[in-house]
């Protein structure tokens, strides 16, 4: 036999095989990081650029990358066993035994049939990586899943739910409560864990930021059977991966996230720790289905006079950059905007104190008699969540927030305008930034969303702005998003 592949535990497969094929196996499994030139460990040469799946010496590899190395065997020829029950094990659920487990949860609010077939297909693989879209219920697939996760386990096994951000551990909580209904006591069976919270609970449940657990022990993390990665996408950073590699015996896995990054390093590292990626729907899907807002997309370049063009050609990105965000035409112009548009209004940056807070106070001067909120990383849980609140009964409100903190899973049905006031290419960025104003809530239209950009191309030279303009158009194209270009002098 060329290759026998061995369960190690949850997180890493064992391959036996000759040195040769371990040396394929390392190549096949090696790939640049995105951007690696420009870190300071490849420009110091300590690091290559590059990610190794496969350890050469240990011979290891996450579990579930096991498909990739079964089309590795096939492609070459080489005969593979696997040599391990756990890999093979796969719940014989049928069609009726899910559609009693469903009924037996006395839901409040009825699942889509999207919602459905996610759930179905991740309770008989149990290692999963939803990809699915902001609006498409995510936190229901992830109540229902971890029901049914409470039943698989041992009576001394407990279940971890990883979220990025306090907000969302406090809105997961709340919507856990939403759809039990009173008919499972939500309080006495789940424990959030943030900043300055008990970390050690006897609850069943355990909803936790990764920053409040990526120092814990790997002690710790051996009392969970089974792990949720919500907003997953986030799983690629160093600390978010020493925490799902210490939860050697969670074999239930399911990974939630409404997009990847589109590198193939970021795609097999999430997969490898949660499982192959099920598509669930689209956001295009959810719009003709009427479960979403549609969006409408005004790409607005700023074109600038040719005598600057001349001056900023061929400048770094990060004077670019500085440039932009601190031109007082630019700033007028985006203040004018968000005043003039009608609805409750997001307007996002990406540099707290040489943007956000500027426009926030040129907003505020202008218009002393609006409702308008600032959202950025030093805004407490407990004031964001005030803030939301709010905008949800208000008609004509701004928030201006920064990306960081309102591009991940903020649930604001309410907001009828989107302002992209700082450049980025970003794919995940975009579409969950996008993403904000797609929910539907009562008397909300179509969703505008606002893109600006800034043309200081000059001759044949294209600036660095205009080039994330470009990759921006390639996402809504991808996405069957309808968007216009649209040239204004500034």
């Amino acid at each position: 036999m060329d290759l026998i592949i061995k369960q190690k535990d949850a997180v890493n497969l064992f391959i036996e095989c000759e040195k040769s094929i371990a040396k394929e196996l390392n190549q096949y499994f090696t790939f640049y990081v995105p951007n690696y030139q420009y870190t300071p460990a490849y420009k110091k040469k300590v690091w290559d650029g590059q990610i190794r799946l496969f350890n050469l010496y240990s011979r290891n590899i996450y579990v579930g990358l096991l498909d990739y190395i079964k089309k590795f065997a096939k492609d070459r020829k080489y005969s593979l066993e696997v040599d391990s029950e756990k890999l093979l094990e796969s719940d014989d659920y049928n069609v009726d035994e899910f559609g009693n487990f469903i009924k037996s949860l006395n839901l409040k609010l009825k699942p889509h049939p999207h919602q459905l077939k996610a759930c179905y297909r991740a309770m008989k693989d149990k290692r999963s990586l939803l990809l699915s879209p902001t609006g498409s219920g995510k936190s229901l697939i992830i109540y229902i899943l971890v029901r049914d996760a409470i039943m698989r386990l041992n009576d001394n096994e407990k279940i971890l739910i990883i979220v990025p951000t306090v907000g969302l551990v406090n809105q997961l909580y709340k919507d856990f409560e939403d759809y039990s209904a009173g008919t499972w006591d939500v309080v006495s069976n789940t424990h959030r864990i943030f900043s300055g919270e008990e970390k050690e609970t006897a609850k069943k449940i355990v909803v936790s930021t990764w920053q409040s657990l990526y120092n814990m022990p790997k002690q710790f993390f051996d009392q969970f059977g089974a792990v949720f990665g919500d907003e997953c996408h986030l799983f690629k950073a160093k600390s978010l991966t020493s925490i799902m590699t210490k939860l050697t015996d969670a074999h239930y896995r399911i990974g939630t996230t409404g997009t990847l990054d589109g590198t193939q390093t970021h795609k097999l590292v999430i997969e490898g720790l949660f499982g192959p990626v099920y598509n669930v729907t689209s956001t295009k899907k959810l719009i003709e289905k009427k479960l979403l807002t549609d969006v409408e997309i005004e790409c607005l370049i700023l074109d600038y006079e040719q005598e600057i063009k001349n001056e900023m050609k061929r400048v770094a990105y990060q004077d670019e950059l500085n440039f932009i965000i601190t031109n007082e035409k630019r700033n007028n112009f985006i203040r004018d905007l968000t005043l003039n548009l009608k609805g409750n209004t997001l307007l996002l940056f990406n540099f707290v104190d040489l943007h956000g807070k500027v426009l926030h106070q040129m907003i505020e001067e202008k218009a002393p008699d609006r409702n308008i909120f600032f959202i950025y990383g030093g805004t407490d849980a407990d004031q964001r969540e005030h803030i939301r609140t709010i905008l949800e009964k208000e008609q004509n409100a701004i928030l201006i927030a920064s990306y960081g903190t309102c591009s991940t899973g903020i649930n604001i049905p309410s907001i009828a305008n989107v302002i992209f006031s700082s450049p980025s290419k970003s794919v995940i960025r975009v579409l969950q930034s996008i993403g904000r104003g797609l929910r539907k809530a009562k008397g909300k239209g179509k969703t505008k969303v606002y893109d600006i950009s800034d043309d200081l191309s000059y001759k044949s030279y294209t600036n660095h702005t205009m080039k994330h303009l470009d990759e921006r158009v390639r996402i809504y194209n991808n996405e069957k998003f309808n968007y216009t270009l649209k040239r204004i002098k500034v």
